[in-house]
């Protein structure tokens, strides 16, 4: 793979907070919005995916870490909610306490639009991401070019769950040395990509190993964010109002967030297109980029009112 120059790290005030991030292709180009999921990184939407994501759409593509993650405000003071009890509660139907809420993170990228002097942008999230994009379709359609999802859900609880095996990933610790890090690291990929292996990748996971560690793990912002995922519910009778152009990828033996769940966020939005991906788990692979730039930059050039 062709290297990609290193860019520039910025830190932005957006919400009350601020927010880490940086930027690929012409800075006057249409910007396109990368949100991603729980406890992940920026650096999660990989340099050399962002830049060809950039040259294919012809975008400004944007990426940040959310709240409470990576170089971005961790709000500490907030306290670690009781994940157990949520999850407890939630299953029961009672209204759920969370430290913030995805609605919250929304408006932090609301937020970042506006720091950046951006009216509107595409948006292309993953996973919590997608979830994230979904609250910007229902509350800032006005926001948004167009929207993609990538294995996300739309909280509906009917919706069939993880595998056990991806659930005791989810919720396993991270090490707080590198040397245990590393493995820890390689396995939760190991499960999350799937039954198939993508030597491409797994060759990679020692590199993004050490970017991510060195950028700084949060615990207690990765129990914030699940909180948050919790306390906001089902968006499915609220997105079939929406309409923002939706494209929703997803692959087809997730083993986090079930191909179903992908399905019904296409069947909740009018008019989605659903993309889905034989042998893509919860991950984004090497071999499977090409399909998914192209999947989302044709999306995106058909909505050129910018």
């Amino acid at each position: 793979m062709t290297a990609v120059p290193q860019n520039t790290e910025h830190r932005t005030r957006a919400n009350g907070i601020e927010l880490a991030w940086d930027s690929f292709g012409d800075p006057g180009a249409p910007p396109l919005l990368l949100i991603m999921g729980l406890g992940a990184q920026m650096v999660a939407w990989d340099d050399a995916f962002c830049a060809r994501l950039a040259q294919a759409g012809g975008h400004r593509v944007i990426r940040f870490d959310n709240r409470d993650t990576g170089h971005s405000t961790h709000l500490s003071h907030l306290g670690v909610p009781d994940i157990q009890a949520l999850m407890l509660q939630a299953m029961a139907g009672k209204a759920l306490q969370a430290p913030y809420t995805l609605h919250d993170m929304a408006n932090d990228c609301i937020g970042l639009l506006d720091a950046l002097k951006i009216e509107r942008a595409h948006i292309v999230g993953a996973s919590m991401g997608g979830a994230i994009g979904q609250e910007l379709a229902i509350r800032h359609p006005q926001r948004m070019h167009s929207f993609t999802s990538i294995m996300s859900t739309t909280g509906n609880p009917g919706l069939p769950p993880p595998t056990p095996e991806a659930m005791a990933v989810l919720f396993s610790p991270s090490p707080t040395t590198f040397e245990a890090y590393l493995p820890h690291y390689a396995k939760v990929w190991r499960v999350l990509r799937g039954p198939d292996a993508f030597p491409l990748d797994e060759a990679r996971d020692a590199e993004r190993a050490q970017l991510t560690f060195l950028r700084g793990l949060n615990p207690g912002g990765v129990a914030r964010q699940l909180a948050a995922i919790f306390a906001s519910g089902n968006r499915k009778p609220a997105l079939r109002d929406v309409r923002v152009p939706t494209l929703v990828i997803h692959g087809d033996v997730d083993p986090l967030v079930p191909v179903e769940c992908g399905v019904d966020v296409a069947d909740a939005i009018p008019g989605a297109r659903l993309l889905r991906i034989p042998r893509m788990g919860h991950a984004l692979p090497i071999p499977m980029w090409p399909q998914i730039v192209d999947a989302i930059a044709t999306h995106t050039a058909q909505r050129r009112d910018h």
